[in-house]
């Protein structure tokens, strides 16, 4: 009787999932306008019978906004793949003639001023995105029918609220990743579906559909910043400011529905109590949504609230409410779970469901979010008139690039930044005005510097769904002081401008230019693609008083490719576009070693393979082709693992391993040996250390801690587990400057990011440790206190000749999330430097 029943649910799952119409969403008793375009009559499709591709959203949010006039659609650019990033503003038509007054007083909310507005009358705003994460994608395909709603039902209900609230439609934050997605989901599906797990359908190929382009994980970039998806839509929110940001996503298959608020004690201390006791608030109109829908929810488990570069975390730094949806994900048509069959469009109503219990909850609770972004600030403002730190300064004395990348980011965000008056010695550090900025703190947007600069290495919660640390000055390597005046503070900057280099004097022996520019790496590969000879020097040197670090570069001007006057040009064209300071000399005698000395040795072109497939983490591949490619812009070759053996590497000087897990690559152990044996560098990270230990390509020795739970219960082992992770912190390491692997990186400390259990232990030789971690290494986030212990002094970098090659490992990131500038060089230095160490 049970395996009766069983087939039962089975095939009405089936017959649901194939022939499920509108009515199945969507109230018949609504009165819908029979002139705005149902989703069905543009796709040729009920909503959730096929995954919607990004461009068929597209084809159907255009067309419903030319036929509402509750709906204005713009483009606010493109995705790597020249996708659009819509956005819907809908809102009643009276409103809608009147926008930009709305939008003007709405932003007076976070102002000086504010207590004289009427709240009464003030409409609320909600920012609602769908699918950041392509490939969980109930939510775009939601978002064709909350669309469609908002435009067309004439419910009173619906009137009322459109009235009352102005909605910020992002019908898909990702959409190179849906696209992706909905490809695979919709090539492989069956006719008759077929929920069984094991099926192709349930199971992507490499790299998936969660991330964008250049395989970034979306949904991390709101505080950094660094894609052009983010970019737009925070463009958006600054300029709107919405009192709610919602953010649609999926987990595993078993689980239900879960909504915010979070763990208790996962919630980030800069965040007020208030923006958790509304989101409560909030919660309890999707719990009543979902009790008469009657499907299974819950809330305050698994998801926290601590880490600002989430789309649900970074409104609450920001006076808004930020709400996480996980809907189970059926991850193709329909697919057995452990609550029966999941079914794609059961996926979709709820998402749906959650959509307009949003809705309502923002309508009824309009007065308070406004009070509360309104308090927000006032409080906010009060605090910074009071405290002693009235001013900011940050720089990098050496590299202008990098103070102004972290400028640019802070820019993004809204906030305020000045010139350096003068140049200045503040703490000890000097702050030169090419490569400085000002942060007032009597600002708005002060709790936003707070938390981007924030140190905190205690914790009332071990564990983190995210990282623990990102303060920005140590993920750019930039040196900044609190200052308790206004001194040093210049000019407002309306617009930021890209530093430029400089060529002293046309050369007629050689020119020099030290490596500290993060644009350097670019600039070198310029220079060796047009045949240019560079070399770079392996000790300081002084000349015309100027002195010269490590790893200055030199042009000679004698046997080059080009003439004098054309090697000027260019040197001209590298110089400004990569902010160098590029001295033209006359002659080759310095105090120290002169410019014909064997200590400037010569810097090769690169030709560098990228391991990419099955096996290979996507986030690092991606991440090191996206710093190649975009910031550097050296080529890079992907190759994937099923095509390694095939593969002649001895066209390559490089082949980067990113990290690995499972045994994929075991066969090409021998194939990698011969290609550093022959000649080659081969760069590993992270988990890719074991496997070139176990396969004998480099000895390395690693330190581990033997762990023994006690007095831990059953029910506390995964706590237990989780706070021996390190799962994302910042720590101190102390470098050898003299060392290429550190040229261009200025001061003997440098903070690197560390998100693994990789302890190694040191080298026996004192300069085979170039970057070595302090004996007090934590800057900020959580460590437990063994884990601290077992990483005092180990190492972060090692390498080991093989043959004629050369093995170079990292144990962590040295490009995490694109925002960690202050240790890219290291990648490009184990690059163009390998041959001289």
């Amino acid at each position: 009787m049970k395996k009766f029943h069983t087939l039962l649910l089975y095939l009405y799952a089936v017959v649901l999932s194939a022939q499920v119409d509108q009515s199945y969403y969507l109230s018949e008793t609504h009165d819908y306008n029979p002139d705005i375009p149902t989703p069905q009559s543009i796709l040729g499709y009920e909503v959730g019978a096929w995954h919607v591709s990004h461009d068929r959203l597209v084809q159907y949010m255009t067309a419903l906004a030319a036929a509402s006039d509750r709906i204005s659609i713009e483009n606010r650019g493109y995705t790597f793949e020249r996708r659009p990033l819509l956005l819907l503003t809908i809102t009643s038509p009276k409103n809608h003639q009147r926008l930009d007054e709305i939008k003007t007083q709405h932003r007076r909310l976070t102002e000086p001023g504010s207590e004289t507005l009427d709240l009464s009358k003030m409409p609320a705003v909600l920012y609602q995105g769908f699918s950041i994460h392509g490939n969980e994608p109930s939510g775009s395909n939601a978002g064709l029918l909350a669309a469609y709603h908002l435009a067309a039902s004439n419910d009173p209900e619906t009137l009322a609220l459109l009235d009352e609230v102005v909605v910020l439609f992002d019908p898909s934050f990702n959409p190179d990743g849906l696209q992706r997605f909905s490809y695979w989901a919709n090539t492989n599906r069956s006719m008759n579906l077929n929920p069984d797990n094991n099926d192709r359908e349930y199971s992507e190929v490499w790299p998936g559909g969660r991330t964008n382009h250049y395989w970034f994980d979306l949904n991390r970039d709101w505080l950094p910043t660094q894609l052009p998806e983010s970019q737009a839509r925070i463009k958006t929110y600054i300029d709107w400011m919405p009192n709610v940001l919602t953010d649609h996503h999926e987990m595993g298959t078993n689980s239900s529905f879960f909504f915010q608020p979070g763990i208790p004690d996962r919630v980030n201390p800069l965040t007020p109590d208030m923006n958790q006791k509304l989101t409560q608030e909030i919660g309890k109109y999707h719990a009543a949504a979902f009790d008469k829908l009657g499907s299974l929810y819950y809330s305050e488990e698994d998801y926290d609230d601590f880490f600002y570069g989430k789309g649900s975390t970074y409104p609450d730094i920001n006076g808004s409410i930020g709400i996480l949806f996980e809907q189970a994900s059926s991850r193709g048509h329909l697919q057995n779970s452990d609550n029966g069959v999941l079914t794609f469009p059961f996926t979709i109503r709820n998402q749906l469901t959650a959509a307009f219990s949003t809705l309502k909850a923002v309508k009824s609770l309009r007065v308070s979010l406004l009070e509360y972004m309104k308090s927000f600030y006032q409080i906010a403002a009060s605090e910074a008139a009071k405290s002693k730190q009235k001013t900011l300064v940050f720089g990098n004395p050496k590299d202008p690039g990098s103070a102004y990348e972290m400028a640019r980011v802070m820019k993004r965000h809204g906030i305020e930044l000045h010139q350096i008056n003068k140049g200045a010695n503040i703490n000890g550090v000097f702050y030169p005005e090419t490569s400085s900025y000002v942060v007032p703190l009597n600002q708005k947007k002060n709790k936003l510097i707070e938390a981007m600069f924030a140190i905190q290495t205690r914790f009332k919660d071990s564990l983190f769904y995210d990282i623990s640390a990102w303060s920005f000055p140590h993920a750019f390597n930039q040196n900044y002081s609190y200052l308790n005046d206004s001194k040093s503070m210049g000019a407002a900057i309306a617009q930021l401008e890209k530093p430029k280099g400089s060529v002293s004097a046309k050369a007629s022996y050689a020119y020099l230019f030290e490596g500290h520019s993060y644009y350097t790496p670019k600039a070198l590969h310029a220079l060796l693609d047009k045949g240019i000879r560079v070399k770079v020097s392996m000790l300081p040197f002084v000349r015309e008083g100027i002195r010269y670090d490590y790893g200055t570069y030199m042009v000679p001007i004698q046997n080059q490719a080009l003439d004098v006057d054309a090697l000027h040009k260019l040197m001209q064209t590298v110089a400004e576009e990569n902010a160098l300071s590029v001295l033209g000399v006359d002659g080759g005698a310095t105090e120290g070693i002169d410019l014909g000395s064997r200590n400037f040795r010569p810097v090769n072109l690169p030709k560098i393979a990228l391991l990419v497939g099955d096996g290979v983490r996507s986030y690092d591949a991606g991440e090191i082709w996206h710093l190649m490619d975009t910031r550097y812009e050296i080529p890079i070759t992907k190759i994937d693992v099923r095509d390694l053996g095939q593969t002649d590497l001895s066209d390559y000087t490089h082949f980067i391993l990113p990290a690995t897990y499972g045994r994929g690559l075991n066969a090409y152990a021998d194939k990698l040996k011969n290609f550093a044996q022959n000649g080659g560098t081969i760069i590993g990270y992270r988990s890719a250390l074991s496997w070139l230990n176990q396969n004998k390509l480099i000895e390395l020795k690693f330190k581990t801690t033997e762990r023994i739970a006690t007095n831990i219960r059953f029910d506390q082992r995964s706590l237990y587990r989780g706070a021996e992770e390190i799962g994302g912190a910042i720590f101190n390491t102390k470098i050898d400057r003299s060392h290429p692997i550190n040229f261009g990186i200025h001061g003997a400390n440098l903070p690197v990011f560390k998100n693994t259990d990789l302890f190694l232990e040191p080298q026996p030789n004192s300069y085979d440790n170039p970057i070595l971690y302090t004996n007090n290494p934590l800057i900020n986030g959580y460590i437990s206190k063994e884990n601290l212990e077992v990483l005092k002094n180990t190492s972060f970098f090692q390498s080991n000749r093989l043959g004629r090659g050369k093995v170079i490992v990292f144990t962590d990131n040295t490009n995490f999330r694109a925002f960690w500038y202050g240790t890219n060089r290291l990648l490009a230095n184990a690059i163009f430097h390998a041959n001289l160490f």
